[in-house]
């Protein structure tokens, strides 16, 4: 792993009177897969949302390799970085957010098609490939409503795969989904960490972290409280904070 790819410096974000960040600083590696845990509100999202260009700072910068592409009050040059990279942040949300009137074989299509301008055939061949990839080759003309959570969320990041993103977010992307299905995305995520995928994933799925994760960063009330390799994290937290929320999924 090399220099930071993508980057938070001193990220703050206030919706009204409610601080949601405070000033959150998180370099993330190229090929390293970053694992955010915390309480519910903890301003897990919200950071997620500013790395993917969804949420604007209040203060601090969002970085790519080393360029503003997001700030409180952004210039022309930082707006047109931004513009530039966005297709190279992928997210996966907590909800699928798919299509209902498309195909998944048309749904994983249009963004190349219509933001990448990707002739159709190419389109086509890389997302059977990415569908091959996800264990759904054989939906590629099902629609959305035909299939179960899990193949809906293996679909979502079959799409953001096709922008060809050297940075993927994923949103609690296991959440909606009973345990069974779970393990059907999480087994996508973990081939995808092990391909070098550079990953930042808000999870409440403490085994990934532990087994996955190169990092994880513990959240709480807008802050990182506390962040380190996942076997010091997990064996031997330092923050009171973080051993009282680890202890909820203790046996």
């Amino acid at each position: 792993m090399g220099n930071p790819i993508i980057a938070a410096d001193r990220v703050s974000k206030r919706f009204g009177e409610i601080d949601v960040l405070r000033s959150v600083s998180l370099p993330i590696k190229e090929g390293e897969v970053v694992c955010v845990v915390g309480p519910s509100g903890s301003g897990k999202t919200t950071l997620l949302r500013c790395f993917a260009l969804l949420e604007q700072p209040s203060a601090g910068t969002i970085q790519m390799n080393g360029t503003v592409i997001a700030s409180s009050k952004p210039t022309s040059a930082e707006k047109r970085a931004a513009r530039a990279v966005r297709p190279e942040i992928g997210m996966v949300f907590q909800h699928f957010n798919l299509w209902p009137h498309m195909s998944v074989l048309e749904n994983v299509i249009e963004a190349p098609l219509r933001v990448k301008k990707t002739p159709r055939d190419a389109a086509i061949t890389n997302a059977e490939q990415l569908l091959q990839k996800v264990g759904l080759a054989d939906k590629r003309d099902a629609y959305p409503i035909r299939l179960s959570g899990g193949q809906q969320q293996r679909v979502a990041i079959a799409r953001a795969l096709a922008m060809s993103p050297r940075v993927m977010l994923f949103d609690e992307a296991t959440s909606a989904l009973d345990p069974e299905l779970r393990r059907e995305v999480l087994i996508v995520m973990r081939q995808l960490a092990t391909e070098g995928m550079t990953m930042i994933v808000v999870t409440h799925e403490m085994g990934f972290a532990h087994n996955v994760g190169h990092r994880v960063v513990f959240m709480d009330r807008g802050e990182i409280v506390e962040e380190g390799p996942p076997k010091a994290f997990f064996a031997d937290p330092q923050t009171d904070r973080a051993k009282r929320f680890l202890m909820q999924f203790e046996d």
